[in-house]
């Protein structure tokens, strides 16, 4: 079975490249591409072949980490393999804490990224920080699912519970209950805390 390899980046350019690459690594692999975070989200979800998701931290829709955050609580099963200019040895870090399996910069050679998408596709991982097993916000907002990370963006927004339910599709209850149990998850006792729990951990509040 070929499986999908979805391909997150707002530069068609960069795309085609990334492309090349993966095609290089699993050359019988069907490649779905997407420019923002939106359309990323509606195609993992869509896909039920999903072997692995190239992503880039700035596009549209996705800053910080909330792209891979919310790509892995959709997809927690596929490997998220992080391609961006940003600064390598703290993005690395920070991606693997939301989920990446691995990162690499794009002024890497192609063929450099071609081995990485290899070694995403053969399971292997970046070795995690050593403080990471240890950081318990991170594992508590891993513990979120995709709603409630999503309910979590739009009250860092400053979203009231009425707006955040018309953005998703759900009633204000439901937003609620996802509120609790947001805030049992993460073992705070109001929106704030919550709020600066998740910038502590470079999570952005422009997801859209």
């Amino acid at each position: 079975m070929s499986g999908t390899i979805l391909i997150a980046d707002d530069h068609p350019l960069f795309r085609q490249a990334l492309a090349m690459a993966a095609q290089g690594a699993r050359p019988d692999a069907r490649i779905a591409e997407s420019g923002n975070l939106s359309s990323a989200l509606n195609q993992a979800i869509a896909a039920d072949d999903l072997i692995l998701i190239l992503l880039d931290l700035k596009m549209p829709g996705a800053e910080g980490y909330s792209g891979v955050a919310l790509l892995h609580a959709e997809k927690p099963g596929v490997p998220i393999l992080v391609v961006s200019s940003a600064e390598a040895s703290q993005a690395a870090r920070e991606a693997v804490r939301f989920g990446a399996v691995g990162f690499i910069g794009k002024d890497s050679d192609l063929s450099a990224i071609e081995e990485a998408i290899r070694d995403a596709l053969a399971g292997k991982r970046m070795e995690a920080p050593r403080d990471a097993a240890i950081d318990p916000v991170a594992a508590q907002i891993a513990s979120l699912t995709p709603t409630q990370l999503k309910v979590l963006l739009g009250v860092m927004e400053g979203r009231l519970n009425k707006q955040i339910a018309y953005d998703l599709g759900i009633s204000e209850a439901t937003v609620k209950a996802h509120m609790t149990a947001i805030l049992k998850k993460l073992d705070v006792h109001n929106r704030t805390q919550a709020v600066l729990a998740a910038k502590a951990l470079g999570l952005s509040i422009n997801h859209r």
